[in-house]
């Protein structure tokens, strides 16, 4: 490969790198840069946002087996395991289901808005990703719709420069088994990489089982020195039992933690991603034209809804879109210039019947042991639309200050046909609300504004106020909530096509830099969302609606430290304290103004320590902690909280062969990965994986 595209290679690598320190030569190593925050290639220190890394070469390392393993390595940023791959994300934000995260790979959002999806991480290859970026608060003046809490951005690995193969296979207790096969080359133009990934278990608790089948490729090809063009697809494939979830209550959970009261959840998932990504750049210009197609299928019998309404529902819908933008640099105060535009067109569909499940047992323990299909409850046809402009510019009055400012418009519109007749279905007792065929469409400015200014060489202060929001889902608008009676059906059904997007606002000053060989980053903030979606009675008609009434405030702190103790020895810090407080939130189960939101620990944070004593051994224990947290809105019920330790390392044995290991939860703890007061208001846990080892081997060639 000639030194031209050996160095525009290198330079793409760091564009879809989380971070990168590659050098014109081997004497210079430049700053650490970031693509989430504006979407380019930035300085991290000019970036007034607060963005997590963790880097390719560390989840590599990690080999982790669910998303949880490496998130925490962000300060501020949480996961928590629900089932499989599933989980739960706390960025800025209680532990939540809720669509107020933005899941992209390379930049590109891996589901269309209106069709979140909150396990969006597992749909995407992450042992075998390049790197994660976490653009924490709201983004939505780049990235649109549900980027409140944050942007998750997961990078796909770069092709190799030479024919390279990476395999490894791993087990571990609980019919762990993984196989993780990657391969590449590199040519005069370019180069390709695939990667697979192959997992299963049969889980730890009884009837957990799950496999996943993985594949991501990547082309790179130049033409000429200006010219790129960068292919990926992404696949995957998912079947689970998701009773691993199921709550217990508080005997079971003691002594009794692989029990499952729910064995008959289930989801199965289907996820494709393809795109082209063509750039050209001049010496102060860049035209970027991205082209995708997402299809995405689910079938799910979900465990959260097994003891209010239990259904069985398949769900599908693709995406055609287009990402285009244009970057102007001026020389003039290193003035930039982004402008872009944003397509999304994405039918979908809902099929979905109600289901008569055999129970055994009353309140809080009672199991679901069989079930038989019912009648059809929802059977409908949506299509989301969406245009997006968008502008960015950033400018430097001097030296040591950049400014930065953007605007983003989205007109979003819901085409819906319904193959029911409007009113309700009615099942037994249960009515199931229908609208009629209609057109639901959303419009919203959102900007932001931001400065950066350097009080020394490694001293740096950022400040900024961005504006995000989140425009109702697919299925909060046209899959209301069951519903007691006809009219209620009717009620619920009518409010929900009245919904209006949700609002977020934060202020945030920032402060990173390097001192004495310690590198930090802190950030205060605070974020406020209004017009969340509420139940309510109106007080008219005395029916139970859904309605935007909602204010929530989020107040937090954010530090990340990296400090090299002696040779060989290094301590990384993420840690974060935050209350999530109600400011108005009165629903038709009572007033909860001022109150703390539930499960939204004050302290998260995760430390670790790694000894590397020679270039081919590595250890680390790691420390995760989760505070206590309310179990309800009105906080009368904790849960504790807890501390985990983690053990990883790996050895090379020659060149090409390395053995590695983990033990989860090396003290063996009993802990709840989610809490929350179930039927009767009995506290009820689902428990977190027992001490678990698992070990394998990797050659290379």
């Amino acid at each position: 490969m000639g030194a031209d595209k050996i160095r525009a290679l290198a330079a793409l690598s760091c564009v879809w790198a989380t971070s990168c320190s590659f050098a014109a030569d081997a004497d210079t190593i430049l700053d650490q840069v970031t693509v989430t925050a504006t979407r380019e290639q930035a300085r991290l220190v000019e970036t007034p946002a607060s963005v997590g890394v963790v880097k390719g070469a560390d989840i590599a390392a990690d080999k982790p087996s669910h998303p949880a393993e490496v998130m925490s390595q962000i300060p501020g940023a949480a996961v928590a395991v629900t089932n499989g791959e599933g989980h739960t994300t706390a960025i800025r934000q209680p532990f939540t289901t809720s669509p107020v995260y933005l899941f992209l790979e390379d930049g590109i959002p891996s589901r269309s808005t209106g069709f979140f999806n909150h396990n969006g991480l597992y749909e995407i290859n992450i042992p075998q990703a390049g790197g994660i970026e976490v653009n924490r608060g709201p983004s939505s003046a780049l990235y649109g719709s549900d980027a409140i809490g944050g942007v998750v951005n997961v990078l796909t690995r770069t092709p190799p420069r030479k024919a390279e193969a990476i395999g490894s296979v791993e087990i571990g207790e609980h019919g762990w088994r993984r196989a993780l096969v990657s391969g590449g080359d590199g040519y005069e133009n370019g180069g390709w990489r695939a990667d697979l990934n192959f997992s299963a278990t049969d889980g730890w608790r009884d009837d957990t089982g799950y496999d996943r089948k993985s594949a991501t490729l990547r082309w790179d090809h130049f033409i000429g020195d200006s010219t790129s063009l960068k292919t990926v697809l992404g696949f995957s494939q998912i079947d689970q039992d998701t009773g691993a979830n199921s709550p217990l209550v508080r005997d079971d959970y003691r002594h009794d933690p692989t029990r499952n009261y729910l064995p008959i959840a289930f989801r199965k998932v289907s996820a494709l991603r393809l795109s082209t990504s063509y750039e050209h750049e001049t010496e102060n210009a860049l035209l970027s034209i991205t082209p995708y197609v997402r299809d995405n299928s689910m079938d799910l019998l979900a465990s959260f809804a097994l003891r209010f309404d239990p259904s069985i529902a398949e769900t599908e819908n693709r995406s055609y879109g287009l990402m285009a933008k244009w970057r102007q640099d001026f020389a003039p105060m290193r003035a930039r210039l982004i402008a872009g535009i944003d397509v999304d067109m994405s039918p979908g569909g809902r099929r979905e019947n109600r289901i008569n499940p055999t129970t055994r047992g009353t309140g809080a323990s009672q199991e679901f042991i069989a079930y038989t299909v019912g009648p059809r409850i929802y059977d409908y046809e949506v299509e989301y639309r969406g245009i997006s402009p968008y502008i960015h510019g950033e400018i430097s009055p001097t030296d040591r200050l950049r400014l930065t400012a953007g605007l983003r418009y989205d007109d979003m519109r819901y085409e819906f046909s319904n193959r029911f007749a409007p009113g309700a279905v009615q099942v037994g007792n249960s009515f199931y609300g229908q609208a009629a065929d209609t057109s639901v469409s959303y419009h919203r400015a959102t900007p932001k504004i931001g400065a950066t200014y350097a009080l020394g060489k490694d001293t740096h202060v950022f400040a900024s106020y961005n504006q995000g929001f989140r425009a109702p889902s697919e299925s909060q608008i046209f899959r209301p909530s069951r519903a007691g009676s006809l009219a209620s059906a009717r009620a619920l059904a009518q409010s929900a096509l009245e919904l209006e997007a949700i609002k977020a606002d934060q202020y945030e000053l920032g402060l990173r830099g390097v001192l004495a060989g310690v590198s930090y980053d802190l950030v205060a903030y605070e974020l406020t969302k209004r017009d969340d979606i509420v139940s309510q009675r109106d007080p008219v008609t005395t029916q139970t609606i859904t309605t935007n009434a909602g204010k929530t405030r989020h107040r937090g702190i954010e530090l990340g430290l990296g400090a090299p103790i002696r040779d060989g020895l290094r301590l990384d810090v993420a840690f974060s304290y935050a209350r999530h407080e109600y400011v108005d939130w009165v629903t038709s189960q009572g007033d909860f103004g001022g109150n703390e939101q539930q499960s939204a620990p004050r302290v998260m944070s995760n430390t670790r320590l790694t000894w590397t004593p020679t270039s081919s051994a590595r250890a680390q224990i790691e420390w995760i902690r989760i505070g206590s947290y309310w179990l309800d809105d009105e906080n009368t019920e904790k849960y504790g909280g807890h501390s985990l330790f983690n053990f990883r390392g790996d050895l090379a044995l020659t060149r090409s062969l390395s053995l590695f290991g983990s033990i989860h939860n090396l003290t063996d703890r009993r802990y709840a990965e989610s809490a929350q007061l179930s039927t009767g208001r009995t506290p009820a846990y689902s428990p977190g994986l027992p001490r678990t080892v698992i070990a394998g081997v990797e050659a290379k060639w």
